[in-house]
């Protein structure tokens, strides 16, 4: 695959690292949205959400419609982001804990590369590694030092979700060169409404009265940010930047949900964070140098 320029690769790690810093909040408002909907619901919710807001843009902006030969690839997108990381995290928060789904995140990273390198014909060269399997183990080995809740079907849960989000951002990122970021999302999004809708309407609460306001403050934010706007900067940011390097700075995702959660919560930082969150930093910085 030819490599991008300085300046073009620059600009993808600064709209990537804008859509890991939406991406923070996404665990955390997972986890309040499930405290007043159903796994299936929210998922399938925030999709419809997403997809109406979506299909607003296309038409807004009367973009051409996808190739015949794109549909797969974005079904692809659909089953990874859409569809099969939200709702099986949503399912897997049921059993762990936030802080526990760290340790999973932490993989994510890895996982993309991989699949950058399966789908999208990246070659990082061996130092890359190195850096990316140091960085997943910072991440991981602090998650594990916080949390001591385990849960064999979350773990699982957990796992399955990262494959197939690696799998979903490395096809979207891949589109994302010949469609636009912002396109591959709002397509993928509607390749999946009917199946959303569908179930969305089959798993409608059975009464909205009991539902409190942080449970609908967590579908607003998965609707908009996590399923949309997000994703806007996030497969922009692969396309230019690479999906092997610029994937790395989803390491930095646990750190800045955790940040927030200090900053807007008032919850403690520990300085095992701070110690935590500058290895991967060194991690992010050698992983970009050598992708």
């Amino acid at each position: 695959m030819p490599r991008t320029s300085q300046p073009a690769a620059r600009r993808g790690w600064g709209s990537g690292l804008l859509g890991v810093i939406i991406f923070s909040a996404s665990l955390p408002a997972t986890r309040v949205a499930v405290g007043g909907f159903t796994p299936l619901f929210l998922t399938s919710a925030r999709a419809v959400i997403a997809a109406l807001l979506g299909a607003g843009l296309l038409l807004a902006l009367r973009q051409q419609r996808p190739a015949r030969q794109d549909l797969v690839p974005l079904a692809i997108v659909a089953l990874g982001v859409v569809i099969g990381f939200p709702l099986l995290t949503a399912l897997a928060l049921q059993h762990i804990t936030a802080a526990r789904s760290i340790v999973f995140i932490g993989l994510l990273p890895l996982a993309t590369a991989l699949f950058g390198v399966l789908r999208g014909g990246e070659r990082p060269r061996p130092a890359f590694w190195l850096f990316s399997l140091v960085g997943a183990a910072s991440v991981a080995g602090f998650a594990l030092s916080n949390s001591a809740a385990t849960s064999l079907a979350g773990d699982v849960l957990m796992i399955a979700a990262i494959a197939l989000c690696g799998l979903g951002y490395a096809e979207g990122a891949r589109l994302s060169r010949r469609l636009g970021g912002w396109q591959v999302i709002s397509w993928a999004l509607l390749v999946a409404l009917p199946a959303m809708a569908v179930i969305a309407l089959a798993t409608l609460p059975e009464a909205w009265s009991g539902i409190g306001v942080p449970a609908w403050l967590g579908l607003a934010y998965v609707s908009v940010f996590s399923m949309l706007v997000g994703f806007v900067f996030w497969y922009r940011g692969l396309a230019l930047g690479g999906i092997a390097g610029v994937g790395q700075l989803q390491l930095l995702q646990p750190f800045f949900g955790l940040a927030l959660a200090g900053l807007l919560l008032g919850e403690p930082i520990a300085w095992t964070m701070i110690a935590a969150t500058g290895l991967v930093v060194l991690c992010v910085a050698g992983a970009r140098r050598f992708a």
